[in-house]
């Protein structure tokens, strides 16, 4: 009975070990020019999202440069530019997602990942499914909602 108990208690601390490693994302996160505020969630798909939750200039910005001509009156404040990420166990990182830029208009495939801290997020965005074309990014963990 006692090694029962002992490998169920193995069990369980595994899984809330891995458990807190997954959700370590979550939060809100200033970008790397401080400039606005990203809110990372966990939704109820189990994937990763972040939206905007804060911009330092006009919080009524639109979204001029979007691709779509219908899209382009939408507000960036409370807009997802983080989408559709999976917490990939054995990389230690999210995968799977894309990151929209709103400067440009484009998105972007994307993976996150931490490397020495766990208050700075790094993220790099590709294209073409070649991740060793594109652009990588630093974002800073934020305490609390601006």
């Amino acid at each position: 009975m006692k090694q029962l108990s002992f490998l169920f208690l193995m069990l369980m601390l595994a899984a809330s070990t891995a458990y807190s490693q997954e959700d370590k994302i979550k939060g809100y996160w200033l970008t790397d020019e401080g400039r606005s505020q990203i809110r990372i969630f966990k939704a109820t798909n189990g994937k990763y999202y972040g939206e905007i939750a804060w911009m330092k200039d006009d919080p009524d910005k639109k979204d001029i440069n979007n691709p779509d001509k219908s899209l382009r009156d939408a507000r960036l404040l409370g807009m997802n530019i983080l989408k559709g990420f999976s917490y990939i166990e054995d990389k230690d990182r999210w995968e799977q997602g894309t990151i929209y830029d709103p400067d440009s208009g484009k998105t972007y495939d994307c993976y996150m990942w931490f490397d020495n801290s766990p208050d700075v997020l790094r993220i790099k965005g590709y294209v073409l499914g070649m991740k060793f074309l594109g652009r990588e990014t630093e974002w800073t963990r934020d305490k609390s909602p601006r």
